[in-house]
């Protein structure tokens, strides 16, 4: 309830205030101000459905309304945020605009016209401005769309383990966060990513959450080309929060049918590396938290551990726990230029290699998006971390 009414509050804002810049400053007509006052609020509306609809409807109508209002919806959303952003940037300029006077040729002429041609002014400035944040939000929601659309790009890092032994130097880890297949994205969408992972030709393929938005009733089949997934050592997977939104039980279950093992707080030994994996922080609201300690009984603490984790935020626990590397996801890099700096509030990495606690953390942007299918400076990835003996 809080979680709607916040967005209903947040989406009223938004159009009210396009409203008053794009429509009743730059129109002088009472039908043309009414008209616009109904189209804001249907877009609004339009906004509000897609943003809560699916946490307000039974499960089993999610993919319906997604059809139904989520391209429209979203993309609306995209377009309305940065039209904002651009409007709220040209304020001062367009104070400044209308406090710059024309100079009349003579007094007299000044006292009959100078009302008249304020007004005129104070109109074409609103036009002009209305005029540019338009462009610059069809602009950017349009880069947006085909960055986000477009097949994931390559990153490559190299991470040193002081524990790795000479052996494994170089062993490639391919991570992928977020694909976040949905009604916006379906079987091509896994296509691509395996594709893209597979080119990497890593040593070990590793999952980082958030592989679904929906069921496995109704994506089981968008889900299909991971059984293609190409790895030496195995591929492996651990739960985001998505999954505990999606059935997890039931996803955790078909996702081992598919060839990738579940490390579900559980580690496994891969010659001289211990890969390890936990549930995601949200799991204990469904009784299924995530166990670091269980993850990591009995090890060897002379070999180096690399941790799957979806959230970075769950490196503060693995720090403290002697873990050599987390790999997480999770962020989508920020997704939405500036709307990144409100992910800096509750993650201490964003994207690509940071540290919390003296321990590494890399964190991908991730294959896919959620919400609107739009990114603006994080452009979607998967990872190929190359692991390096000291």
């Amino acid at each position: 309830m809080l979680f709607a009414v916040l967005v209903v509050l947040g989406v009223g804002v938004l159009h009210w205030y396009a409203w008053l810049r794009l429509v009743r400053d730059t129109s002088t007509s009472r039908r043309v101000r009414r008209a616009g006052v109904w189209v804001a609020g249907a877009l609004g509306l339009l906004a509000v459905v897609t943003a809560i609809g699916n946490r307000a409807l039974p499960r089993r109508y999610e993919p319906v309304l997604e059809r139904i209002v989520g391209w429209p919806g979203y993309v609306w959303l995209a377009v309305v945020a940065y039209l904002v952003l651009a409007l709220v940037a040209l304020e001062l300029p367009r104070w400044l605009a209308g406090r710059v006077r024309r100079r009349a040729p003579a007094p007299q002429i000044a006292a009959a016209d100078g009302d008249g041609v304020d007004r005129q002014r104070r109109l074409l400035v609103a036009r002009g401005a209305a005029i540019v944040a338009g462009l610059a939000a069809t602009g950017v929601t349009t880069a947006g769309m085909v960055s986000a659309l477009g097949p994931p790009s390559t990153r490559r890092v190299r991470i040193p383990l002081a524990k790795l032994p000479r052996g494994m130097d170089g062993t490639r880890i391919a991570l992928v966060s977020d694909v976040h297949l949905g009604a916006l994205r379906g079987r091509a969408h896994t296509e691509r990513v395996v594709a893209a992972v597979n080119a990497l030709d890593a040593d070990i393929v590793a999952m980082v959450g958030d592989l679904v938005d929906g069921t496995v009733g109704d994506l089981a089949a968008a889900a299909e080309p991971l059984r293609g997934l190409r790895s030496r050592r195995g591929a492996y997977f651990v739960t985001g929060n998505h999954e505990y939104f999606s059935g997890h039980e039931d996803w955790i279950g078909h996702i081992g049918t598919l060839g990738l093992r579940v490390l579900r707080n559980a580690r496994v030994e891969i010659d001289g590396l211990d890969l390890a994996g936990v549930n995601d922080a949200t799991g204990g609201t469904v009784g299924d938290p995530p166990d670091y300690d269980l993850a990591l009984a009995g090890r060897d603490t002379g070999r180096p551990v690399v941790l799957l984790a979806h959230q970075p935020v769950q490196a503060h626990e693995a720090a403290k726990r002697g873990v050599d590397l987390q790999l997480s996801g999770h962020t989508h890099g920020g997704q939405l230029w500036p709307f990144h700096y409100v992910t800096r509030m509750s993650q201490p990495v964003i994207t690509g290699l940071g540290e919390v606690g003296g321990m590494p953390v890399y964190v991908t942007n991730g294959a896919g998006f959620w919400g609107p299918p739009v990114r603006v400076g994080a452009a979607p990835d998967v990872t190929l971390v190359e692991l390096r003996a000291l």
